[in-house]
């Protein structure tokens, strides 16, 4: 009977401190016995399935790395296991998400418009009222705003590209579109409406 065989009835926390002792054996075990439900939560959080194969093979290597540090207490080799995943995912969303972009660089990229010389300088006044009124909100605020109204971004998203709470987002949102109408003529907000 060979040292794998045998390692196939450990349970998760001995393959896990047998790991931990650069067991090579131990760790092939618990690669095949985790490595469909590690993958499965890699792609379910990844689009991509080259990076949920990536994040699989960083979870495993970071479990290579701190197997000694696993403690049983604290929870199941499984629950563990999925957590590094989950972070690995989190981590490589927090690497890709999009900077803040300031709103007169999204105002310059509109194009102009084909209008009269009239409706052209209506527009251009009231652009620079919309710009005046959207810089005068704070930066969290002038933030939610554009990723909303120009990134059609919902509160939820808002608060994943921020990092910051539901609540949050959604207050800042709020806030800041009751000043831009508090900011704005009257006229403005009728022909928007």
């Amino acid at each position: 009977m060979t040292w794998t065989s045998r390692a196939d009835r450990l349970d998760d926390a001995a393959l896990l401190a047998a790991i931990a002792l650069d067991d090579h054996a131990a760790a092939t075990v618990f690669v095949r016995r985790h490595q469909q439900a590690v993958y499965g939560l890699a792609v379910t959080m990844c689009p991509d399935t080259m990076l949920a194969q990536d994040v699989a093979q960083q979870t495993f290597e970071r479990v290579w790395r701190h197997a000694g540090s696993y403690d049983v207490r604290r929870g199941s080799a499984t629950t563990w296991l999925l957590t590094i995943t989950r972070r690995l995912c989190i981590d490589l969303f927090r690497a890709k998400s999009s900077k803040p972009t300031d709103p007169d660089e999204l105002l310059r990229l509109l194009p102009p418009s084909p209008d009269s010389v009239e409706d052209t300088a209506l527009a251009r006044t009231e652009a620079g009222l919309l710009r005046a009124a959207v810089n005068a909100l704070s930066p969290e605020q002038r933030r939610a705003v554009v990723f909303a109204s120009m990134g059609g971004h919902t509160a939820a998203e808002i608060a994943e590209i921020e990092h910051i709470p539901l609540g949050t987002a959604k207050t800042r949102l709020r806030q800041g579109l009751i000043r831009l109408r508090a900011d704005l003529p009257a006229e403005m907000h009728d022909a928007r409406a």
